[in-house]
């Protein structure tokens, strides 16, 4: 059975590469490898997931879960550079590339280590942004939406990307019954992108 990307420390043998992607107007290279997720190019829902980002403050803080090796953090820390961006992921194949990759587009606005979800995540964030590990099943994306729910500030915006084949409708459901208001940003291209917020500081857990 191959192994998937969603694992601290992957057995697959490094095959190192190099590829680029225009974010948000920036031209962008990383860094990549085997056992990483979507090693070869930056993936269509992350790039949906950083077009359809607005933040809830200009200058405020933002959460990369399961930042791999880091698109989604470094393209938003690069376009909003008075953010302050922290990036984790279980994946420390991962996390040393997306360090690597900071460094590689100048950008010093970001704090990256490794964590198992939110185990060693401190404070809380105005926006945490989410392409979730759906290959590492329901349970662990439904946790992701219930333990952000305790991380964000009041008035503060959970962003997520699934594709509905991959439990769009089912995520939606879930995020419904943990946040008190639930849209949907875009679709595109089987897409989902959810936007999900705390009011008054209170979950509906």
């Amino acid at each position: 059975m191959m192994e998937h990307y969603y694992t601290k420390n992957p057995n697959a043998e490094s095959h190192p590469e190099y590829i680029s992607a225009d974010l948000l107007g920036h031209a962008l290279s990383f860094y990549t490898d085997a056992g990483v997720f979507s090693k070869k190019s930056v993936d269509f829902g992350t790039k949906v997931l950083v077009e359809s980002f607005v933040p809830t403050s200009s200058s405020g803080s933002i959460l990369d879960m399961g930042c791999g090796y880091g698109p989604v953090g470094i393209s938003l820390g690069k376009h909003f550079p008075s953010v302050s961006m922290t990036m984790v992921d279980i994946n420390e194949r991962a996390i040393q590339l997306a360090l690597k990759n900071a460094r590689l587009n100048d950008v010093s606005n970001a704090k990256i280590h490794p964590s198992d979800l939110f185990r060693n995540v401190e404070g809380r964030f105005d926006d945490i942004v989410t392409n979730p590990p759906v290959r590492a099943g329901k349970q662990v994306v439904h946790q992701i939406f219930e333990d952000a729910s305790r991380y964000l500030n009041n008035g503060g915006h959970l962003w997520v990307v699934i594709q509905k084949k991959q439990g769009a409708p089912s995520a939606l459901e879930k995020l419904k019954t943990i946040y008190n208001k639930v849209e949907t940003v875009t679709k595109e291209k089987g897409y989902y992108i959810f936007r999900a917020r705390i009011i008054d500081g209170e979950s509906l857990l």
